[in-house]
């Protein structure tokens, strides 16, 4: 039996959302957007919502939904600084929540990765690190959730030295995340690129599925068993 999905955004993502729904057993109940956002008393009501909008909008928009009892999986990015008072919401309301900078499955598993090399080379002073991410120019916020998360993620597995983060904005980029370590003599780098949108597209919808029946505050880490 397909559960019904709600779309937040109907944006690039929430157009592919919504091509690939059926794939995973949902039933697009209707899509929240810019003509319709200020009139949530309308929005159909859902099993779970898949929010890909913007980052001024999901503060605005996640209370209403979390008051419908709705569950949440937020792929938008650049609205990190409202998490606390978001978490506070979905634990009042007895909602779940899958919230990730990143959803796809690649990305996910690369970041394990980058926290074993951190690991590795955090007593290593000899290399330097840098970390650089490349997005299409429409992209809003640089550096990109996932660089600040990679970021995030090798500070937590020890790595003390310099990491030298920047952007790229240009053209139609999905998405390409590059670490590297160098040293006088040599250079090792890690990358992980996007192909096509719909890799984080498949990977929310899968968390939408894993969502199902649970309640609390989960990442893509808790989706995948990592």
């Amino acid at each position: 039996m397909s559960a019904s999905l709600l779309i937040v955004g109907r944006g690039r993502m929430g157009r592919v959302v919504e091509t690939l729904a059926p794939d995973y057993d949902f039933a697009v109940a209707g899509t929240v957007d810019i003509e319709n956002a200020a009139e949530s008393a309308a929005w159909p009501q859902a099993d779970v919502a898949i929010d890909f909008s913007l980052a001024d909008a999901v503060p605005e928009n996640f209370p209403r939904l979390a008051a419908r009892g709705m569950n949440v999986v937020i792929g938008a990015t650049g609205w990190q600084a409202e998490e606390p008072r978001l978490r506070a919401e979905a634990e009042a309301r007895g909602i779940g929540v899958v919230a990730a900078p990143n959803f796809a499955i690649g990305v996910n598993l690369f970041l394990a990765l980058v926290e074993r090399a951190a690991e590795l080379w955090r007593d290593q002073p000899a290399f330097g690190a840098w970390l650089h991410e490349l997005h299409h120019a429409a992209k809003r916020d640089a550096p990109s959730g996932t660089a600040l998360a990679i970021a995030s993620a090798m500070r937590n597995s020890g790595y003390g030295h310099g990491i030298d983060v920047s952007s790229t904005r240009a053209g139609s980029i999905p998405g390409t995340h590059t670490v590297g370590f160098d040293a006088v003599a040599e250079t090792i780098t890690l990358t992980h690129t996007a192909r096509d949108r719909a890799v984080f597209a498949r990977g929310a919808l899968h968390a939408a599925q894993w969502l199902h029946g649970k309640r609390g505050w989960f990442t893509m880490r808790d989706v995948l068993g990592l």
